[in-house]
């Protein structure tokens, strides 16, 4: 069984070390996460943080405005 993480500052769940269920919309991997969210919150307690684990985030992993 994979295991799942849950961050006490946004809920979010990281399921075997790199794919991330969020609230609502398809699920993303810990870069996406952080461009999107903990990059912004820096909330202690973030179990985001770790550079390795984010690994390269690329400009599709940050929001884009609607046109």
């Amino acid at each position: 069984m994979s295991q799942i993480e849950t961050c006490p500052v946004c809920g979010v769940k990281i399921v075997g070390g790199d794919k991330v269920l969020f609230s609502s919309g398809s699920p993303g991997n810990r870069a996406r996460l952080f461009a999107r969210v903990c990059n912004y919150v820096q909330k202690p307690g973030c179990i985001n943080q770790d550079q390795e684990a984010i690994g390269k985030i690329s400009a599709n992993d940050y929001y884009k405005p609607m046109e």
